[in-house]
């Protein structure tokens, strides 16, 4: 449906404007282009590194739904000031940790990843939620699929520039060299860079704690009123509970979100693991450190032009079909990745890339338009406990999988160092990855096909004024 000619720009309204800025400062972490080897060089191994990914997808799946819940009830406003909030805090932990092994490193990355999970639970959406209801009061809803291109592009030209400098700035040797042209007289060790992504990812968090706090409370049309549980804590839990539970009973009573919320955990599980290890990937096919970086930017730039994609094939295909594309291009991926190649190696990321910012895009798509207002935040809050669900199921299969091959590993290579042995573990079990995408991937299927056996939703291009 398109806009109507009196309707603003979705940019020229003040929520939308601050939700694509939030999701840049929220969303663009310096750090993540060399988070696994980040860790490692902490003094963490391996199995904590997946262990501490567990630990964070934990966090999320125990407040992800009533954190949304409490937003549709208290405000989304004040969840997305929280989630920033926390942010600084989960950043400053990490900014001031102690590198080397110790029982104390483990559990302040323990105590941030929790945090990280709080936050990341808390903005869930809350902040697509304040976006899109005041898109609907303010505007046409029906110009939402811009919003996400406009998001998606923004928040991946920030990737872009976030993975650029921060592999840089990780880089001993370049930051040296930059810093040695510069006529600057220092010494600078691994030790010493691998904090800078963070501190520049701290001021990214500052950033978007101030950002939150110029966001406008949205009251949907059709929410509660609920202004005594705004002052009592035990009254908003309580309506938080029931509105949780109202959502819930609807996502399972609704063929097309709940087939929808599965398919997206199947992909979103596995193609979420492996761009969690990536840098170690890029490691173990001969990548110099200083490329991650770049690496990271040119996956990024897909975002510029998978938004686009994604918006004319929601519009002009059925979900079915974009399902179908989807697992196509996951499979292929992932399937590349078990040959470990130099270089041609990253085809397979290129389409793990792909895939992973069109599952975005169709997730958010599809749901909002098929959620009324008053419940959205508790949904798309769904999404995210699903997500993680799955998310976390995967990363504690991985930590079994890699506790229970290393003394294979190590026996087989009795003196080789350290570095060795992660690097053929972490070959050896990349083999797993496709048979278990299959395997899950049939249950979905199954699933699928079962609980759509009486529904068309999948078979037709929905509309915009659902």
């Amino acid at each position: 449906m398109p806009s109507s000619p009196s309707s603003p720009s979705p940019l020229d309204i003040r929520n939308v404007r601050l939700f694509i800025r939030f999701r840049v400062l929220f969303t663009a972490r310096f750090y993540y282009p060399v988070i696994t080897v980040l860790f490692l060089d902490f003094g963490l191994t391996l199995e904590q590194f997946a262990l501490l990914n567990v630990a964070w997808a934990a966090s999320i799946i125990l407040l992800e739904v009533p954190s949304g819940a409490l937003a549709d009830i208290v405000g989304r406003r004040n969840l997305v000031v929280l989630a920033s909030g926390l942010m600084v805090v989960e950043m400053s932990i990490l900014c001031f940790a102690p590198v080397g092994p110790s029982q104390l490193l483990f559990m302040l990355f323990l105590v941030n990843r929790i945090i990280s999970g709080a936050a990341e639970a808390a903005a869930s959406g809350a902040d697509e939620a304040l976006a899109y209801d005041a898109l609907a009061e303010e505007g046409d809803r029906a110009e939402w699929p811009r919003v996400l291109e406009s998001q998606m592009r923004a928040t991946s030209l920030a990737f872009v520039i976030a993975s650029t400098v921060g592999a840089a700035v990780y880089d001993p040797e370049l930051v040296q060299r930059i810093a040695s042209a510069a006529g600057m007289d220092v010494n600078l060790t691994q030790e010493s860079t691998l904090r800078f992504p963070l501190l520049l990812t701290l001021a990214m968090a500052v950033g978007a704690f101030f950002t939150a706090l110029q966001m406008r409370e949205v009251r949907p049309a059709g929410a509660p009123t609920l202004e005594l549980c705004r002052e009592n804590i035990v009254c908003a839990l309580r309506d938080a509970t029931r509105l949780t539970l109202r959502a819930g009973r609807w996502i399972l009573q609704t063929p097309f979100p709940l087939v929808l919320l599965v398919a997206g955990v199947t992909l979103d599980s596995m193609i979420r693991l492996f761009l969690t290890m990536s840098s170690q990937y890029y490691r173990v096919i001969g990548l110099p450190e200083a490329s991650f970086g770049l690496i990271g930017s040119a996956m990024g730039l897909l975002g510029l032009f998978v938004p686009s994609w994604s918006r004319r094939l929601a519009e002009r295909r059925t979900p079915r079909w974009n399902a179908g594309l989807l697992v196509g291009l996951a499979w292929l991926g992932i399937w590349g990745l078990t040959f470990v190649h130099p270089w041609f190696g990253l085809l397979p990321v290129v389409l793990l890339f792909i895939a992973f910012f069109m599952r975005g895009f169709f997730m958010s798509h599809y749901l909002n338009l098929i959620t009324e207002s008053s419940q959205r935040a508790t949904v798309l809050s769904f999404r995210g406990l699903m997500f993680n669900v799955g998310y976390g199921t995967i990363g504690i299969l991985y930590a079994l999988l890699l506790a229970w091959w290393r003394p294979e590993v190590q026996a087989a290579l009795p003196e080789s160092h350290a570095d060795s042995v992660e690097h053929v573990l972490f070959v050896d079990t990349l083999q797993w990855y496709p048979w278990y995408f299959l395997l899950t991937l049939a249950a979905a299927a199954a699933f699928g096909a079962w609980r759509l056996r009486h529904s068309t939703d999948h078979r037709r291009i929905p509309h915009q004024e659902v």
